[in-house]
């Protein structure tokens, strides 16, 4: 006796079923992938849109947690006197071994 599928069993059991609504960020999810198709935005690789996706919400998340951390936003004079001011600049001087200023970023 043959064996049905697992995709066939799983097509047999939700035939006739409701389909649930999309949350928010799977329609957020499924425009941007189709935003990109139209605009012929490759989805992976270099230039592609999950790079600039990972990009976006990774720096948001670090400012996010810096406001947190420094409880203030970028450039917001709420710190002011206080020594934690976020000043949005990331990269820094430094002396080599002959006393040379580089710059590390």
């Amino acid at each position: 006796m043959k064996r049905p599928s697992s995709l066939a069993t799983l097509n047999d059991r939700t035939a006739g079923k409701k389909r649930p609504d999309l949350s928010a960020e799977a329609k957020a999810a499924a425009e941007l992938v189709r935003a990109a198709k139209d605009q012929g935005l490759s989805l992976t690789g270099p230039a592609g849109l999950l790079k600039q996706l990972t990009k976006t919400v990774l720096e948001a998340a670090l400012n996010e947690e810096m406001t947190d951390r420094l409880g203030c936003a970028e450039h917001e004079p709420d710190g002011a006197g206080s020594g934690n001011i976020p000043n949005g600049t990331r990269s820094r001087t430094v002396l080599d071994r002959q006393h040379r200023p580089g710059r590390l970023w």
